[in-house]
């Protein structure tokens, strides 16, 4: 056991089109300590195995261990999988992460292996950049400008976790604590999972202020076999867990869809400390921006049609100055040309404390 070892970890499937450049990333690695390669091929169809065999060479001549491990049934066991084949078989006192559709800068073993042995029961991502340049704008920059409270306090946001999985370095102790993947396969969202994990065991996020990482968009992602209704409902038990507990009662801000959905979602102990909805669509330029009627706040309250209750549920919706914090904010990042962050901080709060977002 060479525990001295950084073990970068790669689950393969099919990833011809884009493995010499990932694999060139490994080999160009600046990192003087010890380092390994583990790969698993999960059942890939295409020429990726050829690949794999021909950078081994290159990369064991460069003195980085490669360990090849995989199978060939007709279909694929899946990301989660794949990855826990891969560490296991692995035997670094760190791992790196990384997809087979990605390519890391030479400095990202280096800074992300400095910042994990001072933080050990962390996740450590870093910036990225991304491929195509403008194909998730908004996201990409939520990725990179999170302050490092944001790290933490953003965790039930539609946008996953707050360092995303191709980034991830942390020591193979605080894995095996946390882990294994959810082996679901195809459909299961494994980081998401795993990040909750990793929370609810008091885990740390840290990025490394570095773009460390090319971050590939491409329809063949296996991001892409995720039902956004599959993470909606482990988004909303999360929530519930981790973040309403510590609240008497608090507002949903956003009395349109997504608010709705979001009360409908809860259990009927959370929905009794909805105190109000509240809008900030009291200005008619703004309603394209937050798909709100500007009518719900002059109607003064939602009806929850769906609701065993009778009476049925009536929840207040209020201005947005009028309604009292803590809020669960369900209205989407950057889209409203900064009305809504404007109208949000002038109320001056804290967030986390007072506020979180859950769109």
């Amino acid at each position: 056991m060479r525990h001295h070892t950084r073990s970068v970890i790669l689950p393969v499937h099919n990833a011809e089109p884009w493995l010499d450049e990932c694999l060139r990333s490994v080999l160009q690695q600046d990192f003087e300590g010890t380092m390994e390669l583990s790969v698993f091929n999960d059942a890939s169809k295409d020429k990726s195995g050829a690949i794999i065999e021909k950078w081994r060479v290159k990369l064991e001549d460069s003195g980085v261990h490669v360990i090849i491990g995989g199978h060939d049934s007709p279909s694929p066991r899946g990301v989660g999988y794949s990855k826990n084949q891969a560490v296991a078989q692995s035997s670094g006192s760190y791992l790196c992460f990384l997809d087979s559709d990605d390519v890391m800068m030479p400095q990202r073993v280096r800074l992300q292996h400095q910042a994990a042995v001072q933080h050990p029961s962390s996740i450590v991502g870093c910036r990225v950049r991304r491929d195509p340049p403008n194909s998730t704008e908004r996201y990409t920059r939520w990725i990179n400008q999170l302050t490092p409270e944001q790290l933490l306090t953003q965790v039930f946001t539609a946008n996953g976790p707050t360092v995303i999985m191709p980034t991830w370095f942390c020591s193979r102790a605080w894995f095996s604590h946390v882990g294994p993947f959810d082996e679901g396969g195809q459909g299961v969202p494994e980081d998401l999972l795993f990040f909750y994990e990793h929370l609810r065991k008091g885990g740390g996020v840290i990025r490394v202020d570095q773009s460390l990482l090319l971050y590939r968009y491409h329809p063949r992602a296996a991001t892409h076999s995720v039902l956004e209704t599959t993470i909606w409902t482990h988004r909303v038990r999360f929530l519930e867990e981790q973040a309403l507990p510590r609240w008497a009662g608090f507002t949903i801000w956003n009395a349109g869809k997504q608010g709705r959905r979001l009360y409908r979602s809860l259990t009927a102990a959370s929905q009794r400390k909805v105190v109000a909805f509240c809008d900030f669509c009291a200005c008619p330029q703004v309603v394209a921006f937050c798909d709100v009627d500007e009518n719900k706040i002059r109607k003064g309250f939602y009806c929850h049609e769906d609701s065993q209750e009778r009476p049925k549920p009536r929840i207040p919706i209020l201005h947005f100055r009028a309604a009292r914090p803590p809020f669960v904010i369900c209205v989407k990042l950057d889209l409203t040309g900064g009305a809504f962050e404007d109208n949000l901080r002038s109320l001056h709060l804290q967030e986390g404390q007072d506020f979180l977002h859950f769109s």
